[in-house]
């Protein structure tokens, strides 16, 4: 069995992975945190997660419940984050994150440390549909090419603090990869007024925030007569705590580096 920190524990992410951690055959809910001054403090994760006590005490920092576990499940912020790596560095503990707003140079500092220090399973979207979606994304761009115009449309909820989301990004990098561009030159992410045709190699990513939508995220490849619409809409939370669940059970025995959910799913090759 494989000793699990939940970071985040009383929030909407960690009460679904805390549970969804609980349900495995491989892993053991033995830690768990929220920030300094929570009022889940010292409460037991298993209830404020509502599957029943556990005897795991809501921690106030990571350092605290450190020695707990093995791998650390981290949903937070990404500037937590950034902190939650210094720790498991130090203490070598094999950590999974699916926190999104993830700068470049945040996500080279996480390269950097964890081949160093401690495995790593980070992605934008934990999710098995998801990662398949990726995978699609870019086989679809790669056959039609430069003739089918590339547009992506993601919907969360009116609480999502980063746009466009981790995902929605992906996604653009992954169409990219298949057609041979890079997204930082061809991204474009708003349009308003008098803006002109549309280029040839653009590809839009555009965001919508709304009530309670999960999250939801459709690639169009618009050509002269058709289009191709790739679509996937989350029902529930528990699709991305279910992937993040067996990426812990997975990482747990890997050397030092950084991985994908490509990786866990053997996508690689896809």
């Amino acid at each position: 069995m494989t000793n699990v920190i939940v970071a985040g524990a009383a929030g909407r992410m960690g009460r679904r992975i805390c549970e969804m951690v609980r349900q495995h055959p491989e892993l053991t809910l033995t830690g768990a945190f929220e920030r300094a001054g929570s009022p889940f403090i010292g409460k037991d994760a298993g209830e404020v997660a509502g599957f029943g006590p556990t005897g795991v005490q809501i921690a106030d920092s990571l350092e605290a419940v450190i020695e707990q576990g093995e791998v650390i499940i981290d949903f937070t912020f990404h500037q937590s984050t950034m902190e939650f790596i210094k720790v498991a560095a130090t203490y070598g503990r094999a950590m999974v994150i699916g926190t999104t707003g993830l700068t470049a140079d945040n996500l080279e500092t996480l390269r950097e440390t964890a081949a160093g220090h401690f495995p790593c399973v980070q992605s934008p979207n934990m999710a098995v549909g998801v990662n398949v979606l990726f995978k699609l994304v870019e086989k679809t761009a790669a056959v039609l090419g430069d003739a089918y115009d590339v547009e992506i449309v993601e919907a969360h909820h009116r609480m999502k603090k980063d746009a466009p989301s981790g995902t929605a990004l992906r996604l653009g990098e992954m169409a990219a990869a298949g057609l041979g561009r890079n997204l930082a030159e061809v991204g474009v992410y708003e349009r308003h007024g008098m803006i002109g045709e549309r280029t040839d190699k653009e590809i839009g990513i555009q965001t919508v925030r709304a009530g309670d939508i999960v999250g939801e995220h459709t690639v169009y490849f618009a050509g002269a007569g058709e289009r191709i619409e790739i679509t996937h809409r989350a029902h529930s939370r528990d699709n991305f705590a279910r992937g993040a669940a067996l990426a812990a059970a997975w990482v747990a025995d890997k050397h030092k580096g950084l991985y994908t959910m490509f990786d866990v799913l053997g996508l690689g090759s896809f």
